[in-house]
């Protein structure tokens, strides 16, 4: 099982949903960095369920347990083990999921993969929860870079076909970012955030979810860093990205649009701002030949709706070996688009700091 990425710092994830707990551990990380714990704790909340009617009442406090690597405030340097205890499971709603696959899971494919010994309950391994240590790693990456003037920060481009403005290209205001930052459900455009909030509850009481785009920003990050080919910016922040379950395609700068300009309108024009290159729009978001070249880092990742929905669904018995339907039983997130964003910032705060 692929559970550990990076090359300067490494990051392996363990655990289940159901399980007694999940985790991280980080080794690589250099000595005497004080950690803020107020700000990982701030984090942590953001991604945990169960706070408001938008998500799925399953209540975790999500409070995060360091194990090892951490000492007086300061990492040690040696590997850090942090885990965050499971408490608020009802296994017996996935009773009936032992041999019915459920549609949009990972039910038959990692049956497949691990000849049905992976835990099912809540989708085990598979599962969104596991992203929970994916954020306190985050946490501690997004304060490393922002020492360096590197900063962070993500908006709900769209919720079904509701759309939110999208981000200036070029940069992002200090107001902007601010607002975004200390908002439970950022979006730019606030005429917009009620009508997505409703959009969300419709698919709840219709027994059905919905999905989203989620708009990301990295700022201040110098020209200069990513590899071609294998590890551009892009490929680095792309891996990253669609290893958070429910990602289903990203794009940079103008992404898929980029393909209906001419070269004329595409390129991005370099000029001089008070001794400081830069360029006057930003088609590419920030990359250029897999290397940053000093603009804002900007992409969206399309998230799929939620495959856990109370409507009856056909599907196969895989004992029996016929035909049946199921409903899925359990307390799920009928859009997971507001509780991803700290996941797609902290993925790509891992990826710029392993970049650097």
């Amino acid at each position: 099982m692929s559970g550990v990425w990076g090359k300067k710092i490494q990051y392996s994830i363990f655990g289940e949903s159901h399980g007694a707990a999940i985790g991280i551990t980080i080794s690589g990380l250099p000595a005497g960095i004080k950690l803020d714990m107020e700000h990982i704790r701030k984090e942590m909340q953001r991604r945990a369920p169960g706070s408001s009617d938008l998500v799925t009442p399953r209540k975790e406090e999500d409070n995060v347990e360091i194990l090892s690597g951490y000492f007086e405030e300061h990492t040690t340097g040696t590997p850090l083990c942090a885990i965050i205890r499971n408490k608020n499971t009802q296994s017996k709603d996935y009773s009936n999921l032992r041999y019915a696959m459920r549609p949009g899971h990972a039910d038959y494919s990692g049956r497949m993969k691990y000849k049905g010994f992976n835990d099912f309950r809540g989708s085990g391994h598979f599962s969104g929860r596991i992203t929970a240590g994916l954020v306190f790693a985050g946490a501690i990456a997004k304060q490393i870079l922002k020492s360096q003037g590197i900063e962070i920060i993500s908006h709900v481009h769209s919720i079904h076909t509701i759309k939110d403005k999208p981000f200036e290209l070029t940069g992002i205001s200090q107001e902007l970012f601010d607002k975004l930052a200390n908002s439970a459900f950022p979006v730019i455009d606030d005429t917009v955030a009620e009508e997505m909030k409703q959009c969300i509850r419709k698919a709840k009481e219709e027994q059905d979810s919905v999905g989203g785009v989620v708009e990301c920003a990295i700022l201040n990050v110098p020209a200069g860093v990513g590899d071609p080919f294998f590890d551009s910016i892009e490929s680095t922040l792309a891996h990253l990205l669609f290893s958070v379950p429910a990602v289903k395609a990203v794009e940079f700068g103008r992404g898929f649009e980029i393909s209906t300009l001419k070269g004329s309108q595409a390129n991005d024009p370099y000029y001089i701002d008070n001794g400081t290159i830069k360029t006057s729009s930003n088609n590419n978001g920030g990359i250029i030949g897999g290397i940053t070249n000093g603009m804002p880092i900007i992409f969206r990742c399309a998230i799929k709706p939620t495959a856990s929905i109370s409507q009856e669904q056909k599907t196969v018995d895989i004992i029996k070996m016929e035909n049946t339907t199921l409903k899925v039983e359990g307390r799920h997130d009928p859009c997971i688009v507001p509780r991803v964003l700290p996941v797609i910032e902290a993925v790509s705060a891992l990826a710029i700091l392993d970049r650097l």
